[in-house]
């Protein structure tokens, strides 16, 4: 057997720290960035890890739905549902807006080289190498106001 790639051992890191706060019920996680496609990658790798921990975890895409449609198409299903399980919803910034980012238990929030990180976001993951992504921990006292979001 091989060792787990760094992908999956961060992303398993991620999943750990997720179930360690919400171990149960009907859960919602935002991955986000300003690259759709990089955060529907991240979203997998993701599901996956929960899912290796025996937890039925399942992806939607934003696909430009704001927070109105979110909550109606994605969010008020799912809670009803009473499943035991993880609703991850994979798309862009919009799911950390002011009104959206409510709406989820746990958010990752991917950066790619410089770009700025999202003080929203629970979690943020620097993916300039997608093989080898990192956590990021930030010191939002020291985030200039402008980066603020």
């Amino acid at each position: 057997m091989s060792a787990p790639s760094a992908r999956q051992v961060l992303f398993e890191g991620v999943a750990d720290e997720f179930l360690h706060d919400y171990p149960r019920g009907a859960r919602l996680v935002a991955v986000a960035s300003p690259d759709a496609e990089r955060s529907a990658a991240a979203a997998e790798s993701l599901r996956e890890a929960l899912a290796a921990r025996g937890v039925d975890a399942r992806i939607t895409e934003q696909d430009g739905r704001g927070e109105d449609a979110l909550r109606a198409d994605v969010v008020t299903p799912f809670r009803s549902s009473g499943a035991d399980a993880v609703q991850i919803v994979s798309g862009t910034p919009g799911l950390l807006a002011e009104r959206t980012r409510g709406l989820w238990h746990f958010s990752v929030w991917l950066i790619d080289g410089d770009e700025v990180p999202h003080t929203a976001a629970t979690a943020l993951v620097d993916v300039t190498d997608p093989d080898a992504p990192v956590r990021r921990l930030a010191d939002y006292c020291a985030v200039p106001p402008s980066f603020l979001t």
